[in-house]
């Protein structure tokens, strides 16, 4: 049985909706946050890489960067290795807009822990790392031990049908 009752995702979740929600009354949506992130991480992207590692066609890519490019969330520039092609870089606009998400995520993890006193929040604050790094430590090495348990599970329930 799943102790946590999924709550962790359920928090996190809630913390996406909001962030969302601020992020509309800025004029951007969660595609189009995707694909600012992507550009501020991977400062003169061409649209076909952004196509390949967003999963989108090339014609809503042109789109959405273009979208973004009209509200001055990206700017195109030449491709110096190749005069037919520009490449995407972030404004400073963009960079704001980064440091926005992170405020209002910490803004709203604060406020949930407003009712605890402090001997409660440093004890959460030490699971939570805890977890943090076990999730960390699970998924670099491929996530062997969570798979493990998911094919005993589908192997039990074979053994169950038959």
């Amino acid at each position: 049985m799943d102790a946590s009752r999924r709550q962790i995702t359920i928090i996190a979740r809630e913390a996406g909706r909001l962030t969302i929600r601020v992020m509309r009354q800025e004029g951007i949506g969660s595609g189009e946050f995707d694909l600012i992130h992507l550009v501020r991480h991977r400062p003169g992207i061409s649209q076909k890489e952004i196509c390949e590692e967003l999963n989108m066609d090339k014609g809503a890519a042109a789109r959405r960067v273009a979208r973004l490019e009209e509200k001055g969330y990206l700017i195109r520039r030449e491709n110096p290795a190749d005069g037919r092609s520009r490449l995407l870089y972030a404004t400073e606009k963009a960079e704001q807009l980064k440091n926005s998400k992170a405020l209002v995520e910490s803004r709203f993890y604060e406020w949930l822990l407003e009712g605890f006193d402090g001997e409660q929040r440093e004890t959460f604050v030490q699971l939570l790392d805890l977890i943090y790094h076990r999730s960390k430590t699970e998924s670099r090495s491929g996530f062997p031990h969570v798979l493990e348990r998911l094919e005993q599970m589908e192997a039990d329930t074979d053994d169950t049908d038959e």
